[in-house]
């Protein structure tokens, strides 16, 4: 399959077609996955254990939807050493990032003599996070969704995850679930895992909130559940920019295009630049990068690269591309430039920018320390990547003096009486001093 070639470069027109997703419309996903929902809401475990068996392929006769003391245990023994300490590396930069990202618990303004305002941050009680499996294991995406739910300090975070044919949850998930802090993971995923946290089953508890990517399948669950449980910022099938101008490396720029390309055929991928030789380079090079990564991630990356979710984008100017990026808004973005730093103010809208040559999105994806779970279908525009807020919420606080007391009270029922509201005027009148005169307050 050869790479998919948008030459731009005689307009400064940008095809409305190249900024859709597979995700942009999930009506078929939307009505298949209602019955489902319907079913974990009907039966509970019986229905993830039935789901587990039709959808995951689990063989065994056994099996808790729960994962049990020993698998953790097991998990450590079968995995090796240099991956549990990779591991542990990611969890230590995650968490360092987002422990320097949490808010002080409560912050005060004096915003007139005596009257004070200010925000609490609590964390939610209870947040399920999210970690898919179906093209591979992602160990990282729980470190990235759990690591910020610890720190926010969320009394009961809990991981969903699909399990494999052997019943249990991948070992690397597991070991970086204990390293993290995390006691409870259930092995349910797609929309009957989604479903399992807004109903709650026998085994599984209800959540509040939901975070994480994943599939189509589980994108359409959330919307369909949004009225029972919070779905996060939109986090779907991969995709990514890879942005460079005339002055870097066209095989540079396709090693890193093959980065989100791998992840599945749902995935979306482009190289955007305004130079030629670049363009014709990383075209030259894509398909001996695919003879080197084997049959099954090529053939994802072909077909992503290969098909009307991505490829290689030639623009007019680099002005051009830099506008195609502001419009696509993309989940990652890696601006390969002579000078990234420059380029880098002109975006407007992305998940995550990762700067210059030595920054492919494999570090981001890994080990860097922000959060690799990221908006996506141009949510990019409105929202930014997880972090400890999305497990946190804010509770404004106010507290007015008696003596800062008048001057508001004046405004506010001026504000109350235009507005039409005699309760509230009512109030904030004189009825309200003639009640606490006398009265002993601060």
């Amino acid at each position: 399959m050869s790479v998919t070639f948008h030459d731009l470069s005689a307009s400064t027109e940008l095809p409305a077609d190249l900024f859709k997703r597979t995700e942009s419309d999930l009506s078929f996903f939307v009505e298949k996955v209602k019955p489902i929902i319907a079913a974990v809401k009907e039966e509970g475990d019986s229905a993830l254990i039935r789901f587990a068996r039709e959808f995951d392929g689990v063989q065994p006769e056994s099996f808790s939807v729960r994962a049990e003391e020993h698998e953790f245990e097991e998990a450590f023994a079968r995995v090796d050493a240099e991956v549990i300490e990779a591991i542990r590396f990611s969890v230590e930069n995650v968490r360092a990032f987002h422990e320097a990202q949490k808010p002080e618990e409560m912050w005060w303004k004096e915003m007139r003599p005596g009257a004070f305002a200010g925000d609490r941050h609590v964390p939610i009680d209870a947040v399920a996070c999210y970690v898919p499996r179906g093209k591979g294991s992602f160990p990282s995406v729980l470190i990235m969704t759990t690591v910020p739910a610890v720190v926010a300090g969320v009394p009961r975070p809990v991981v969903i995850t699909p399990p494999g044919p052997d019943g249990r949850v991948d070992d690397a998930t597991l070991i970086a679930a204990r390293l993290v802090g995390i006691k409870e993971v259930y092995k349910c995923g797609g929309a009957q895992g989604v479903a399992a946290v807004a109903y709650g089953t026998q085994s599984v508890p209800k959540c509040l909130k939901i975070v994480g990517p994943g599939s189509p399948w589980v994108v359409a669950a959330k919307r369909q559940l949004s009225n029972l449980i919070d779905p996060g910022i939109p986090a779907g099938p991969s995709e990514s920019l890879i942005l460079a101008d005339g002055s870097v490396s066209g095989a540079l720029a396709a090693l890193d295009l093959l980065i989100e390309s791998e992840h599945g055929p749902d995935s979306s991928a482009y190289l955007v630049t305004s130079s030629r030789r670049v363009a014709e380079e990383a075209i030259a090079a894509l398909p001996g990068y695919w003879d080197t990564i084997g049959e099954k991630r090529a053939g994802f990356s072909r077909s992503v690269l290969g098909g009307t979710h991505g490829g290689v984008v030639l623009t007019k100017d680099f002005a051009t591309a830099v506008e195609f990026v502001n419009q696509y808004a993309p989940e990652h973005l890696e601006i390969l430039a002579e000078e990234p730093m420059a380029v880098m103010t002109q975006i407007r809208n992305a998940g995550e920018i990762l700067l210059g040559e030595h920054t492919p999105i494999t570090l981001g994806n890994f080990v860097l320390g922000p959060n690799a779970v990221l908006p996506t279908n141009s949510a990019a525009k409105t929202a930014g990547p997880l972090s400890v807020f999305d497990y946190m919420k804010r509770i404004s606080v106010g507290y007015v003096t008696r003596a800062g007391y008048q001057q508001l009270a004046t405004k506010a029922k001026r504000f109350a009486e235009y507005e039409g509201f005699p309760g509230h005027a009512l109030a904030v009148s004189e009825l309200r001093d003639s009640l606490l005169k006398g009265e002993n307050h601060d």
